[in-house]
């Protein structure tokens, strides 16, 4: 029986029975009701509502005469078909003058915050029904373990850890994903970090948040990297409104007078987003040196870092930190899928003390059950053998990219040399990559334009970004060859 409340006001102008009546209608026309299944007995809607069975049968009586509703016998009042394929009229009521109707707040004013107005990233949702979906953030479903991943969500759903992943754990982690994390995943980073200094979130993108509702006020100078990420200009915007632009070059973020004054520099190192250079490390001590002497906080958002197939690996910039300047932030999303929002950061245990409280009010903590799969799933090795597996697909995709685009759209890009999922590309000095876009897209091809990506407001238009981590790699050059041509004929 179908538990299903309307509400009746007593003093209205029109009756008991005719709300009743009205409220079914409505909600039979607004095909709310499952045809399938029963609407509430008369006693039981009296019961419900407070009010004589007499009236309700009434209702229903008038309903049932209207075509709205059909009666089974031993089975009770259902919607008639007849009802949504005519779409008749709503029964007549009895008039009465008309209210003026309530004025409705002004939520544009009572809200301080106003994100919506802020400018996104834009992905369609059916990017999988693109033939050659070249956007950042997507994985290629055909490379995921998938049997092992079913294996370790099997175990963790068995009677052993039943107690683990059912409980409430107020604003602890799973202990043993806390210590996958600081024995498998930060060692290879040269981190060296306790449990106290890790603190699981859900995902790189909510770390983020953490961090920046704990050290950023209105009065808070902040700097990042230009172009740089979004989200993370974004988020400062919502917290204060002094956000310097810091320029990047071949070496990543500059140390250079952007960075005076700034209490907090938000920066990529590793793979800087979205320009895909990799900092040297000559230059990431020279940052260090800067916040030392400025006496600066450094967040490192670390969001590609087990995509490095090329070179040797570069130390985090928090393994090289002697201060506790550094947060470093890390994303268990890039390698396992994105909707499974793991992430995580390290930094100072007092810190981390105050972002896991803080994190309790928001969220308490990350789904329990996701943390110990996740946590099983590197004990046993199987992220390890997916990285394995991600370098060797990444590693042809990242070369048949690399090629097509010098054969295609020559001096457009430079190789990056970390490796990651995207290329950086200049387009003609005329082009607009947000058109381009949607032409692009009428083609069937998903490209990620770069002007969102620059916060200056005479960003350059003619850059965008190619991801290959969703692509097969037989459709790369055909997509490239294709989008070179929409280039040609948009110049």
């Amino acid at each position: 029986m179908r538990d299903w409340l309307i509400h009746i006001k007593r003093g209205e102008y029109a009756s008991l029975q005719t709300q009743i009546r009205e409220a079914l209608v409505s909600a039979i026309l607004d095909r709310q009701l499952d045809q399938q299944e029963p609407i509430p007995s008369t006693r039981k809607m009296a019961k419900s509502l407070g009010v004589s069975r007499n009236t309700v049968v009434l209702a229903y009586q008038g309903l049932l005469d209207d075509g709205y509703l059909l009666a089974r016998q031993r089975s009770g009042y259902f919607v008639a078909d007849k009802a949504l394929e005519d779409h008749v009229a709503k029964p007549r009521v009895s008039k009465a003058p008309a209210k003026a109707k309530p004025q409705g707040l002004d939520w544009e004013r009572l809200v301080k915050k106003h994100p919506s107005h802020q400018e996104n990233v834009v992905k369609p949702r059916n990017w999988q029904d693109y033939p050659f979906p070249f956007i950042y953030g997507q994985v290629d479903h055909t490379l995921f373990p998938l049997a092992e991943w079913r294996d370790c969500t099997r175990q963790a759903l068995g009677k052993k850890w039943l107690g683990d992943w059912t409980n409430d754990a107020t604003a602890a982690d799973d202990p043993l994903l806390v210590e996958q994390i600081r024995r498998r995943i930060l060692p290879r980073r040269g981190i060296m970090a306790s449990d106290d200094e890790i603190l699981v979130t859900l995902g790189a993108q909510n770390a983020i948040y953490l961090i920046t509702s704990l050290l950023v006020s209105p009065e808070t100078q902040v700097a990042m990297e230009e172009p740089g990420y979004p989200d993370m200009r974004n988020i400062f915007q919502l917290h204060t409104p002094q956000v310097k632009l810091a320029p990047v070059d071949q070496a990543g973020l500059m140390a250079g007078p952007a960075l005076e004054g700034a209490n907090i520099v938000y920066a990529t190192p590793s793979h800087q987003f979205p320009t895909t250079v990799t900092m040297p490390l000559e230059r990431r001590m020279a940052l260090l040196k800067k916040a030392s002497e400025n006496n600066f906080i450094i967040i490192e958002d670390d969001y590609e870092f087990e995509t490095n197939y090329v070179n040797e690996p570069c130390p985090a910039l928090k393994s090289l930190d002697d201060e506790g300047r550094v947060i470093y932030v890390g994303s268990l999303s890039k390698t396992l899928f994105p909707g499974l929002r793991l992430g995580f950061m390290v930094g100072p245990k007092d810190f981390i003390r105050e972002a896991r409280a803080l994190r309790r009010y928001m969220v308490r903590h990350a789904p329990s059950n996701n943390q110990r799969t996740a946590a099983l799933f590197l004990s046993l090795g199987h992220h390890d053998a997916l990285i394995r597996k991600l370098h060797k697909a990444y590693r042809t995709r990242w070369e048949i990219m690399a090629d097509s685009l010098a054969r295609h759209l020559p001096s457009s890009t430079r190789i990056p040399s970390f490796g990651g999922t995207s290329f950086w590309v200049k387009g003609p000095s005329k082009l607009d990559a947000d058109a381009l876009a949607e032409t692009a897209q009428g083609k069937g091809i998903l490209i990620n334009p770069g002007r969102i990506c620059f916060g200056a407001e005479n960003a350059p238009r003619n850059y965008f970004r190619l991801a290959f981590s969703s692509i097969d790699e037989k459709k790369i050059e055909p997509g490239i060859k294709q989008l070179a041509d929409l280039i040609k004929h948009s110049s």
